[in-house]
């Protein structure tokens, strides 16, 4: 029998095993401020009411109104990448996430996943104390590690978060999201019939969050990390919402940009003599559209500001609840935009971009036809150039470049208990880096030299503490760096040096240009021709910064690397057996059956009186393919942007043990495909679609035996399989060419 002290010394060296990966935690400082991050996604500079917008966003203008608007506050250009320096302190491509977490290009700048040098803030405040919640969107781990099987490493429980909820992807549909708690998927708690919509979701899970922890550890300071969808597209909110904004906007593009420039001016926002830029290429007078075209694509931004309003109304909830339960004066808020507003949306936006990102093009009289489903469950809706223009007032460019208007964002920081300042504004440069020692500065916490047993890198950002207090401290003192598919820039001193790359083109051809930010806000006037040797200069520090920040090699290629990763993860593999009892699987884990013959096998037992449901499904409302039974017949859909094709069997699926499948074929260079089905082996029936997947299944995963969220096909969900379903097997040809530059769009519209 062991003795009391064998146990006890077995323990003490169980627990010296475990310390690297369960850090002591010390007792907080006494008065620590609580920590709430709200990191909206893909909203312009000018978005926020209190920054020049119409839109209704009064709950954020309130914290501004008792704190701090910054107006030189700048990211990264992309929401991976944005994540990574704001968890971090240190520049993306530093800690590997020089792009997206899509995929991994092998060099160490560009691996898709934040190195475990550089600590996250929830890795970092752990030991002190702190309990960290995550809420929403994460998008810093591989989406090849984003399935059931992991690994857990890259997810928020294995960077320093105590609880998670939300999605590990770029988008999710708002109606039907692709959710996790913790390490596991699980299905949405509603659906859009039920009034469901995902961020309220995620903002009554934060409140939950917070209110078990005040129950169980009311001396404890949290931190909570809340990333809403909102605004990436899917451009989903509330119609009756929608509508009351489709007015707002039928004056165009042009009139909005003037006056929200004119309000930026009267708040202080931009100085007096900020100059409006000219439109941005591509973008055409409002005047020049068509009266069809005006209504579709105020209807579309009316969807945008719709879901901006939306998630400031449940961004309330969690205020007012934190004001209710006394934890609102000692919590540090940061509200702030992840990159600017995103070009994706093309010139002339979607109602559903699955169509168009497989062929099926959206000509403006259907858009019109479906201007009231604008912003619903069977949509994936985005604004057009022009509008993303304006919420980006007065910026250059877009979400992707390193003009203004892809990396100059608002922040709103609120603090009652620690600034004196109210409602003031701060024009000093800073950058999303220098969030995590802005907050180690203000709790007096010294960054670690190591995490469990990794030495971890310095610190990038620099605090900027002071300027909390004192509205006339100095800028940041040093430089800082841009890149994103090979656009490039650099801030030092309050000079600008930037330069857009057309892709495919070499870098040595790039135009840079220069500006005094300090004077020209909106970076209109070019000053490169009158200041060469500054320009030079500058040009030369940012190679510099380059190497010392991994940003080399530089790489513009988009569809390659994605593909690159795909043939990584599955290599040659060609078959996917999936298991009575596999749970959802994420599409990037999923069989990829674009552009490829394949062929899907059924293993299934019919009762007596026959059976219904779903075999395998991979998709929603907006694309997806379903192989199911309905009818006592075997059907299969295949949905391309709304458009469904289905084939159904010409005799009925037999009663017993049953094979039940379906052979693909793919003409090389054609759009269609040919299906036939098959019952026991033998062929069942055919047909054609006029397209299938050449680019894009879809953002929303696969599921066996069922049909989960917003249905496939118009049966009603989840329309789960009443037989027994054994195992359902995917076998893959070799895919045939996919157009590359289609490709690109849409990944990149992806993020």
């Amino acid at each position: 029998m062991t003795n009391a002290s064998d146990f006890e010394g077995s323990i003490k060296r169980y627990a010296a095993d475990l310390r690297p990966w369960w850090p002591e935690r010390k007792r907080p400082r006494a008065g620590s401020p609580n920590i709430l991050v709200v990191l909206v996604d893909d909203v312009g500079f000018s978005d926020f009411g209190c920054y020049g917008s119409s839109i209704r966003t009064p709950v954020i203008d309130r914290l501004a109104s008792n704190g701090l608007r910054y107006t030189g506050f700048h990211t990264t250009a992309m929401c991976s990448t944005t994540r990574a320096a704001m968890l971090t302190g240190r520049n993306h491509h530093s800690v590997g996430m020089g792009c997206l977490a899509n995929f991994d290009s092998g060099y160490p700048g560009y691996r898709g996943k934040i190195s475990r040098e550089a600590g996250t803030i929830a890795e970092i405040l752990r030991p002190s104390g702190y309990r960290n919640y995550m809420v929403g969107k994460w998008h810093v781990t591989p989406l090849t590690e984003s399935g059931a099987t992991g690994p857990f490493d890259g997810w928020p429980l294995g960077r320093g978060f105590d609880r998670f909820y939300g999605f590990l992807d770029a988008e999710t549909d708002q109606y039907s999201p692709e959710l996790v708690r913790d390490n596991g998927h699980i299905d949405p708690p509603g659906t859009f019939e039920t009034g469901y919509h995902l961020t309220e979701d995620l903002f009554d899970n934060a409140i939950g969050f917070i209110a078990n922890h005040i129950a169980e550890l009311p001396n404890t300071p949290w931190m909570t990390f809340i990333a809403p969808g909102a605004c990436h597209a899917p451009h989903q909110a509330p119609f009756d919402l929608i509508k009351s904004y489709h007015d707002d906007f039928l004056h165009g593009w042009d009139v909005e940009r003037d006056r929200r420039l004119e309000r930026q001016k009267q708040m202080g926002i931009v100085p007096e003599a900020t100059d409006l830029p000219d439109r941005n290429p591509g973008v055409q007078a409002w005047g020049a559209h068509s009266p069809d075209e005006q209504a579709v694509f105020a209807r579309l931004n009316a969807a945008y500001a719709a879901m901006l309003d939306h998630t400031d109304q449940n961004l309330g909830r969690l205020i007012d609840f934190l004001e209710a339960a006394g934890q609102l004066d000692n919590t540090i808020t940061f509200v702030l935009s992840d990159n600017g507003a995103s070009q994706e949306g093309g010139p002339l936006g979607f109602v559903n971009a699955m169509g168009p990102y497989n062929g099926l093009e959206e000509d403006v009289a259907k858009k019109l036809a479906r201007i009231d489903d604008i912003g619903g469950p069977d949509t994936h809706s985005n604004f057009p150039w022009g509008w993303a223009m304006t919420s980006n007032t007065p910026l250059r460019r877009y979400k992707q470049n390193t003009h203004g208007g892809g990396v100059r964002d608002p922040l709103v920081v609120h603090w009652p208990a620690g600034l004196k300042a109210r409602g003031e504004l701060r024009h000093q440069f800073a950058h999303v880096s220098d969030l995590v020692p802005t907050l180690l500065d203000v709790l007096g916490i010294e960054g670690p030299n190591q995490i469990g047993d990794v030495p971890q890198m310095p610190f990038e950002g620099e605090s900027f503490a002071a300027s909390l207090h004192n509205a006339k401290t100095p800028a940041r003192s040093r430089p800082q760096y841009f890149e994103m598919f090979g656009h490039r820039g650099l801030w030092a001193d309050g000079w600008k040096a930037v330069s857009y790359h057309a892709p495919g083109t070499p870098f040595e051809v790039d135009d840079w240009e220069l500006y005094n930010l300090d004077q020209d806000f909106s970076e209109v006037h070019d000053l490169a021709d009158q200041e060469p040797e500054r320009l030079k200069a500058m040009i030369d520090l940012w190679w510099k910064e380059a190497e010392a920040c991994k940003v080399l090699p530089l790489d513009d290629r988009f569809a390659e690397r994605f593909a690159e990763n795909s043939v990584r993860f599955q290599g040659q593999r060609t078959e996917f057996v999936f298991h009575r009892g596999v749970g959802h699987v994420p599409t990037d884990v999923a069989p990829d059956v674009r552009a490829r013959n394949y062929a899907i096998e059924a293993d299934a037992s019919i009762p007596e009186g026959g059976a219904e449901g779903v075999l395998v499904a991979h998709g929603d409302a907006t694309s997806g393919y379903s192989l199911y039974l309905r009818d006592g017949h075997l059907c299969y859909s295949i949905n391309i942007g709304g458009s469904v094709t289905t084939i159904i069997s010409n005799r009925p699926v037999p009663t017993g043990d049953v094979s039940l499948g379906l052979r693909a074929k793919v003409e090389p260079g054609l759009p269609h495909r040919d299906f036939e089905l098959l019952i026991n082996g033998e062929p069942a029936g055919a047909g054609r679609s006029p397209r299938g997947f050449a680019i894009l299944i879809s953002w929303s995963g696969l599921d066996i035996g069922r049909d989960r969220g917003t249905t496939v096909v118009d049966y009603p969900g989840p329309f789960e399989f009443t037989g027994l379903l054994r195992k359902v097997t995917v076998h893959l040809e070799k895919q045939d060419k996919m157009d590359s530059a289609a490709m690109s769009k849409v990944e990149i519209a992806r993020q």
